[in-house]
This record gives C-alpha cells, structure tokens and sequence, in this order.
C-alpha cells in the first residue's frame, strides 16, 4: 500500500504533503477521527514514507519508493526503526507476561516500548517513527509519562498518537501535538467497497448506513457477513423481536442478545487472532447495541422527520412500531441510556448486567408503564 491508496482522506494526505514538501513535518502528531478512517494506515504509510532512503516524487505527490531496503524491511514488518505501540504488548513488558489485557493502555508498555527507546540513536534509517493505537486509553499517568517526550524529541524522532476521542487527552498533550482530523467517509463509497469484497446491494447498503462514515467497521462486518457470522440476518431477528417484546420479555431478549453477542465474537475470533478475546467481546456487544442504536434513531426519525432515509430501510415496518409506542422524548433518553451501556462495555460491567439493563430500560415508557 501507498499514501497515494488512503481512501477517503485527500484532505488530510494533502497536509502531511505539503509538511514534507517544505520540510517542516512535525515531531509530534495526533491523528484524530472515528474509528475506522484510515487513522492507522496513514500512520503507517508516513513512517515508512519518513523511513525511506530516497522518497520517490510524482507530480507535486510524495511518496515511499517501496524498493529500498527500508522500504522492504518495513513491508516485512521487521523494520528496526518503527515501532507500533499497542496495549496488548503488556504481556513482552518485564512484569507483565501472562497479565490479562487492560481496558487502558498501561504505563508499563509507554516507558518500555517508548520512553526508553526514543533516546536509541535509529538503526536503519536516518529517522525513527512511533505509533501508538488508541491514544485515548492513556491514562493520566501514562500521558503524564510522555510529556518530555512529546515536549523535546531527538530531531530524528517522529511520534503518532492515534485517537478517537480527543476529549480524553489532557490539554497539555494536545498542545504538544500537531492534530490532523481525519473526516467520515461517505457512505455511497463504503458501500461500493463492501460490492467490491462481495456482498450484496442490499447487505452493502445497510452495513454502510449503519457504520456511519467508518469503513473499517463497515469492512470488518463485511468480512463477518463472507464467512458466514450472518449477522445481517441476526440484526434483523433481533430488532423484529425488539420491535414487538413487552416489558415482561425483558430477561428473555437479555438472555438472546447475550448468546448472539457470544456467536459474535467467536467467529470474529477465529478471524481476528491479533487482537485479545476480551477486546474481540467489546466489539461483538457494542455491534449489538449500535444495532439497538440505530433502530432507535430510525424511530426517532420516523416520529420527526418521517421524509428522511432511516439506518433500517429493510425493516421499516418495524421501525414504525417502536417510534408508534414513544414519543421523541422517550427514544431521545434510550438513546442516552443505549451510549451509557457502550461506557459500560469499556468500564467492563458484566455482560448480562448490561443487556438486562438496557433491555428493561428500553421498555420503559413515560407514557405507560409497560410496552
């Protein structure tokens, strides 16, 4: 891959090119924006555009030459001068082998993996370049750590912080960064992309009006939809069972939201071994609840803007069902409570809890005691 196949991202790969034209690319960068945009292989594709021995150029276009030995080594994935920093390296630190992975990115992987090489002169190339994935999970502590870093880096040393929530970095690490804001992508080109891996019109546009500008989410439940997850059939179980469920049937749709969010994640396992089971189960529950979610913002719809397209237009009828039984005020706070349950999820409350909650909740009406 190249910086020139970021899709989606012109505008920011014209800042970083216009920084490496003049000479002026920053030490320190925070590259902001929702999950899957592009943040990480941009990241990735400038560290080895910055690690390449002869930087090739095209028109006014800047990009690695993929033929040098940097370049090969970074292909290889064994480039001794880029360094990817992630949470579930706590178990290579010193005291961490056989620790379970943390919500937070631990102290413990920042000072091994970062603070402590930053001052080792590079090996290959004349630079050396540090991403560090989910930047908003660095605690206080761990951000803390990093500030001298970020303040004063060797001149050779280029750091990338990876965020989702600009929010919960400390102001003093914003002001030592250059931040770079990566946009949505739009939906008609995720959809095109999910034809391209070979899903259906039907399929294609629901997963990109339900991921909401994120393609990798979108390709992730793509590549869930392939190796047959069915999870397009499973959204649709659940939400016909959500449409008409009554508050007596809380437990029960808790219990069957459990076990598919458990189906979930096994087969998400077998397709992502890099990332943890416990990360995998996050992402299986907060499927779910964007699922609950989005049904939620079509009754909304339903009851305000009924002219406008809705995330559900395969299940409409099911849609007018919920927003027939609540009034906007209603959803509004389900919807509240639906954000607080992904909190919980990160926060790691029981599973069931959450959905058992959210379940008994969501039958609750001001209007009438039960649905």
């Amino acid at each position: 891959m190249s910086l020139r196949e970021i899709f989606c991202q012109e505008k920011t790969i014209e800042i970083l090119q216009r920084a490496f034209a003049a000479g002026k690319t920053s030490h320190s960068y925070i590259f902001a924006g929702i999950d899957g945009v592009g943040k990480f292989k941009t990241a990735c594709e400038w560290g080895k555009m910055l690690l390449c021995e002869k930087p090739v150029k095209k028109g006014d276009f800047f990009d690695s030459c993929r033929k040098c030995r940097s370049c090969g080594a970074f292909e290889a994935g064994s480039h001794p001068d880029f360094h990817y920093i992630y949470k579930e390296l706590l178990q290579f630190t010193k005291d961490g082998k056989d620790k379970k992975t943390p919500v937070q990115l631990p102290i413990d992987v920042v000072r091994e993996f970062l603070i402590k090489k930053v001052s080792n002169r590079p090996a290959m190339s004349e630079r050396k370049v540090f991403v560090v994935r989910e930047a908003e999970k660095l605690n206080i502590e761990s951000q803390n750590a990093l500030l001298k870093v970020l303040e004063e880096p060797p001149a050779y040393c280029c750091i990338v912080l990876i965020c989702t929530r600009l929010d919960r970095l400390l102001p003093t690490t914003k002001s030592r960064c250059q931040t770079i804001r990566f946009g949505p992508v739009d939906e008609q080109r995720i959809a095109e992309k999910l034809k391209d891996k070979g899903l259906d019109e039907r399929r294609s546009s629901y997963f990109a009006r339900l991921a909401d500008g994120s393609l990798g989410q979108a390709c992730s439940w793509a590549t869930l939809e392939l190796a047959d997850a069915n999870l397009y059939e499973t959204k649709k179980k659940l939400l016909n069972a959500l449409s008409i469920y009554e508050y007596a049937d809380s437990l029960n749709m808790a219990e069957s939201f459990l076990g598919e969010s458990k189906k979930l994640a096994a087969k998400w396992f077998e397709l992502d071994k890099t990332t943890s089971k416990t990360d995998i189960n996050r992402r299986a529950l907060k499927t779910l609840i964007q699922i609950i979610i989005s049904a939620l913002y079509d009754a909304m719809k339903l009851n305000v803007t009924p002219q406008k397209a809705i995330i559900n237009f395969d299940q409409k009828e099911q849609m007018q069902k919920i927003a027939d039984k609540f009034s906007p005020e209603d959803i509004s706070e389900k919807i509240a409570i639906s954000y607080k349950m992904l909190q919980w999820i990160d926060a790691n409350v029981n599973e069931k809890l959450i959905f058992e909650y959210l379940l008994l909740k969501l039958a609750v009406s001001g209007r009438m005691n039960v649905l």
